[in-house]
């Protein structure tokens, strides 16, 4: 057996299709389309790549987006104000603030000005209690997001199954343990503290690797058949390496995510997602947005 290699920059590319053909549907009557403002600031030569390739996939798929790119010397303040202008035009529909910013300026004072109605990341407080309670609203953290949407376009059915969640933070590990539970899984997640990782894993007919641990998951962490989805994103010698050891899990697994190609294009998709559903929100309340 080997495992079925997704290819999320083909599924990427289905949900940019898709996202362009809803925008069309939306913007029939004249209605401007879904608009995103990404705040980039500092001279972060990942962070720069990054929010090109969302520029690119933004106007593949007819969203709107503006870059704003206030200098690295700003302070906190300017930052919040900046937000706070781009929250108030009802022109932008979401905003996302591109992390990380420069060391002086306190990052989280600029990303809470982002209101839960613009909040392209899908981590506002409020959106993430929603997710918590299971009661979802228009968004949610994209990566998390990316790796729901490999699962069902692998037609794996998620209820009932064991998932593993490895790593806990909120921008991962968290969120997706969340939307695997509201997908009816049965999911565990570890952490540093957990005792005998691999045995635990070896429970796990979905395994989410989110530790930032270059090739640390091998075939002693995966259940036969499994579907092993890779997180990581490391550099290591000028390449970017998952957290799963693929030569020794691809032989093993029933389905893997590579790094690249795998979850990474899909949090961009899901970035254009999230703003769709805020323009659709904020027009089904009756904003204005044209």
């Amino acid at each position: 057996m080997s495992a079925v290699i997704v290819d999320g920059r083909a599924v990427a590319a289905e949900l940019r299709e898709e996202l362009a053909a809803e925008i069309v549907a939306m913007t029939a009557d004249g209605s401007r389309p879904p608009s995103l403002a990404v705040v980039l600031c500092g001279d972060d030569p990942a962070s720069a790549i990054y929010v090109r390739n969302k520029g690119r996939a933004a106007e593949r798929a007819g969203v709107r987006f503006a870059l704003h790119t206030p200098p690295a010397e700003s302070t906190t303040g300017e930052l919040v104000d900046l937000v706070r202008r781009l929250d108030a035009d009802d022109d932008v529909d979401g905003i996302l603030v591109q992390l990380p910013l420069p060391a002086h300026i306190d990052a989280q004072a600029v990303t809470e000005r982002v209101s839960q109605r613009k909040d392209a990341d899908g981590f506002h407080p409020c959106n993430f209690g929603r997710l918590a309670e299971g009661h979802p609203g228009p968004v949610a953290p994209c990566t998390p997001l990316g790796c729901m949407e490999l699962l069902r376009r692998s037609d794996l059915e998620i209820r009932g199954r064991r998932a593993v969640v490895i790593g806990r933070s909120t921008i991962v590990g968290r969120p997706i343990a969340l939307l695997l539970t509201n997908a009816d899984a049965t999911v565990t997640i570890c952490h540093s503290q957990t005792r005998d990782l691999p045995a635990v894993c070896r429970e796990a007919d979905i395994l989410v690797a989110a530790i930032g641990r270059p090739g640390m998951v091998d075939s002693s962490y995966v259940k036969p058949g499994a579907f092993v989805i890779d997180v990581g994103t490391t550099p290591v010698n000028g390449r970017v390496m998952g957290d799963v050891d693929r030569a020794s899990v691809e032989p093993v697994a029933g389905w893997l995510t590579p790094v690249p190609g795998g979850v990474g294009p899909m949090t961009i998709a899901m970035l254009l997602r999230n703003t769709v559903s805020l323009a659709r929100a904020r027009r089904g309340a009756g904003e204005e947005v044209g």
